[in-house]
């Protein structure tokens, strides 16, 4: 009997512990993975030179739009510098801080002194890094130290070539009206984004190479520096048009704000209004939705697209593999250039 009992007891004991250890087991796994369907969103902060500048602001739009679509799986939160480079070095500065998965920079003066430290203090804290601008020679080094960061670009030169091309065929097509002085020569004012800028340089000098490529000669009347910026550009062509009047052919602007304010100031002493006789080309660049509609008005010559869509998808993509420590491309359809560290984004012209 007592053989019996101790058997019983024996049982007993061995159920109860090996209750309790598959129990625990248990508990150990799924502590290990808590619960594989909540997901935590990837957190990128994403620095703007200038939300007023509209092209840039198409793509903070863009990116929004994104968050909505992927909604739990990416948060973006904006930064606005305003146009000045302390202010966006203090955001930084603010960021690294706080926990954010990737930076996505859109430097405000990528030639500034202060860059190359801001870079450094991210390559430091392992911090995935997109730079939304074109890059420097030097900034070419310093960020190939990090294998976490790129540059994602605009095609500038082809920005370029395509807005000469534009000019070109305007030329082509409506010489006697465009050659005022019937010189053979075309004159024309150049709008530049910013002084010593490299989107805006290569802009510059590829739009005019392939007027020239083509034949044309060509004589600048005048460079002024718009900042981007419509109101910035329009005060400009109002008080240079004073100085030349139909001495001016052409107006080629680094962007469609610029040239937006080109036509403005152009209207307000009588031209670019529908009137044939009374046109001066002006050929911007982005594409955004007002200077589209100012070429089917007939009161601005061309621009080429560049998809702020595309822009703020290839952001998009970049980020996330680099946040989630992918490969840059994977998944994707980019090329890198020969640097081997920057995607160019493509333009195209805008055909009515």
């Amino acid at each position: 009997m007592k053989k019996i009992i101790k058997t019983l007891i024996f049982i007993v004991i061995t159920t109860l512990f090996t209750g309790q250890l598959i129990s625990a087991t248990q508990t150990s796994i799924y502590a290990e993975v808590p619960n594989s369907n909540t997901k935590t969103p990837v957190n990128i902060a994403v620095f703007l030179y200038d939300l007023n500048d509209k092209w840039i602001n198409l793509v903070k739009q863009n990116l929004e739009n994104i968050q909505k679509e992927h909604n739990g799986e990416v948060n973006f939160t904006f930064f606005d510098a305003k146009g000045n480079q302390l202010i966006q070095n203090q955001d930084i500065d603010n960021v690294l801080k706080q926990r954010f998965d990737a930076l996505i920079v859109n430097f405000t003066d990528i030639r500034s002194d202060s860059i190359s430290d801001i870079i450094t203090r991210i390559t430091k804290r392992n911090i995935p890094l997109i730079i939304f601008g074109d890059p420097t020679e030097s900034l070419l080094n310093l960020v190939k130290l990090n294998n976490k960061a790129i540059f994602v670009s605009s095609d500038n030169e082809q920005c370029g070539n395509l807005q000469g091309q534009i000019i070109v065929n305007e030329w082509n097509h409506n010489k006697a009206a465009i050659d005022k002085n019937n010189d053979n020569v075309l004159q024309y004012i150049m709008l530049r984004g910013r002084n010593n800028n490299v989107a805006a340089d290569i802009r510059t000098k590829y739009s005019i190479s392939t007027i020239n490529n083509a034949g044309i000669k060509t004589q600048e009347l005048e460079t002024t520096y718009g900042g981007w910026n419509e109101e910035t550009a329009r005060t400009a062509i109002e008080s240079l048009f004073l100085t030349y009047n139909d001495r001016i052919e052409a107006i080629i602007s680094n962007n469609d704000a610029m040239a937006i304010g080109a036509v403005k100031a152009l209207q307000k002493y009588g031209f670019n209004n529908g009137n044939k006789e009374k046109n001066i080309p002006i050929v911007g660049a982005d594409g955004i939705p007002e200077a589209i509609d100012l070429i089917k008005k007939g009161f601005m010559t061309g621009t080429t697209i560049q998809d702020s869509t595309n822009a703020a998808q290839a952001l998009y993509n970049v980020g996330l593999n680099l946040a989630l420590g992918k490969y840059a491309l994977e998944n994707t359809d980019y090329k890198f250039d020969s640097t081997g560290i920057t995607i160019r984004l493509p333009f195209a012209e805008y055909k009515p």
